[in-house]
């Protein structure tokens, strides 16, 4: 019965997830007066408007194929001199409006049919899991699955995945199929189409909360991993994807009030804190609010908790990487190579975020003086190295490939910047009662942070790194208890010192 019902939600979703795929191939585009009517309207520039217009009336009458159709405009476009953003934005609009073909007729059928038929065919396949014998971790075909250790099933995946990202950020006038299947849900919320960052945000959204039932049946024996699971699930979906789209209805900056400096590396840029002045009390209040949660909330809370409160309970990137990257959390790479890397690329990120931030107010300093320009270009080169290419493609796209940390092992300027605040003075450590450990590996298998947790243990070591989240995966797998999260380290002050020749410094 138990096989029936796995395979059942199998093929549900991944008859979804194939259909999901075939919508981008299921399009053709014909220019009619109607489409060029509706592109046009939405074009300010004159000069764009006659340059689209006489483009689009070169291209009348029958449908064309859809690659050849925008990757054309996109090159006659980019030859006019249109800057990029622009021209992503008309090529949108352009998809939308001349995009005709089965989806285009029933969108709300494939909304049906993919996401929530998808949802659906996911949440079968973990009902299992919940009475699958006694509570607990085993090993049983993780290192053997090709899905989950770096097999052909894993390589597709994490293909996917990259491409998905790619389109996503660069070029989502090709997916514009993708964006406008959530319209139902923008509609209701926003009260207008989607764009793609609402299309992100809810699948987003839905994968932690997908994933995350899997994770209450995965780790139904540790109350720990329920409430901090049932945490992630709240933020996401209730901070970072509903309350933005309330604001967005009150005319309110669609702030994540969780989001802190320096991952929204833009939070001080100069535009960002006039947008929520200009906004009145409720915009200078998430200002304020944004100010003393970086500056107050931050060194507070990791002194406390240490970064385990952000990174493992509230940050999205960690709850989509407890979630659904929790598969492979197992593939992290745990040698001292990679660690060695990862605090080098980790602080330099950082320190490029207070750069780009303290460039910015030279500026406002100087009336947009001489930096002005350079600002910019770091400013753009940090936006797209950092905010698109490693956080989105390489951060989530590679989880198949290389673990589900690997923009919070190396690259994550938050990760850093509390890691800073743990390793000086955080009283969080993992204590260690190494008479007990019988060096079955199974901490430093779970650990998505690439730490060596059996290397602790064996030698009753307590583990005070900068790197660690505090996830508590390794005290949940350990059959032995031989590990336990604690907020009292009476070391706090000396652990970094000469003195503190036990701990790493790291």
């Amino acid at each position: 019965m138990n096989t029936a019902i796995k395979y059942t939600g199998l093929a549900l979703f991944l008859g979804a997830l194939l259909l999901f795929n075939a919508l981008l191939f299921m399009t053709r585009h014909e220019v009619t007066d109607t489409a060029l009517q509706a592109v046009v309207s939405g074009v300010s520039d004159p000069a764009h408007q006659s340059l689209i217009t006489d483009a689009l009336k070169a291209r009348s009458g029958a449908p064309q194929g859809k690659w050849a159709f925008l990757t054309g405009l996109n090159s006659q476009f980019q030859a006019a001199g249109i800057s990029k953003y622009s021209r992503d934005e008309y090529l949108f609009s352009i998809a939308k409006h001349t995009a005709t073909g089965v989806y285009w007729d029933q969108p709300f059928l494939f909304f049906i049919l993919i996401v929530l038929v998808g949802a659906l065919g996911a949440l079968i396949y973990m009902i299992p899991a919940f009475f699958d014998g006694m509570p607990g971790i085993k090993h049983n075909g993780l290192y053997f699955n090709s899905a989950t250790n770096q097999g052909l099933i894993g390589i597709l995946a994490g293909t996917f995945l990259i491409g998905f990202y790619i389109l996503l950020y660069f070029y989502h006038w090709l997916i514009a199929e993708w964006i406008t299947l959530v319209d139902p849900v923008a509609q209701v919320l926003r009260h207008e189409p989607a764009s793609k960052w609402f299309m992100y945000g809810f699948l987003y959204s839905v994968a932690i909360t997908v994933m995350g039932v899997r994770m209450f049946a995965k780790y139904r024996h540790s109350a720990y991993q329920r409430l901090r699971t049932a945490s992630v699930m709240f933020f996401q979906l209730c901070f970072a994807f509903i309350l933005p789209q309330i604001l967005y209805q009150l005319h309110l900056p669609e702030d994540d009030l969780k989001n802190i400096w320096p991952l929204n590396y833009y939070f001080f840029f100069d535009w960002n804190i006039a947008k929520h002045i200009d906004s009145g009390a409720i915009g200078t209040f998430m200002l304020v609010w944004g100010i003393i949660l970086a500056a107050v909330g931050v060194p507070l809370m990791t002194f406390f908790f240490g970064k385990r409160w952000y990174c493992s309970w509230v940050c999205g990137c960690g709850g989509l990487a407890e979630t659904a990257g929790d598969p492979f959390r197992h593939l992290s790479d745990k040698s001292l190579s990679a660690w060695k890397i990862e605090r080098w690329m980790i602080h330099s990120v950082l320190v490029f975020a207070v750069a780009m931030t303290a460039l910015l107010w030279i500026n406002v300093a100087t009336n947009q003086g001489v930096l002005h320009a350079f600002s910019q270009s770091f400013y753009k080169w940090y936006a797209f190295l950092i905010g698109s290419a490693f956080s989105g493609v390489v951060g989530v796209g590679f989880y198949p490939l290389l673990g589900s940390r690997v923009w919070c092992r190396f690259g994550c300027p938050m990760a850093a910047w509390l890691g800073l605040w743990q390793k000086k003075a955080s009283r969080f450590r993992i204590t260690v009662n190494g008479g007990q450990c019988i060096s079955c590996g199974n901490c430093s298998t779970y650990c998505e942070m690439g730490i060596d947790v059996r290397h602790y243990a064996q030698r009753g070591q307590d583990v005070v790194r900068a790197s660690c989240v505090g996830c508590g995966l390794c005290a949940a797998v350990c059959p032995r208890g031989v590990l336990r999260l604690e907020n009292a380290a009476a070391d706090a002050g000396v652990r970094t010192t000469k003195t503190a020749i036990t701990y790493p410094e790291n």
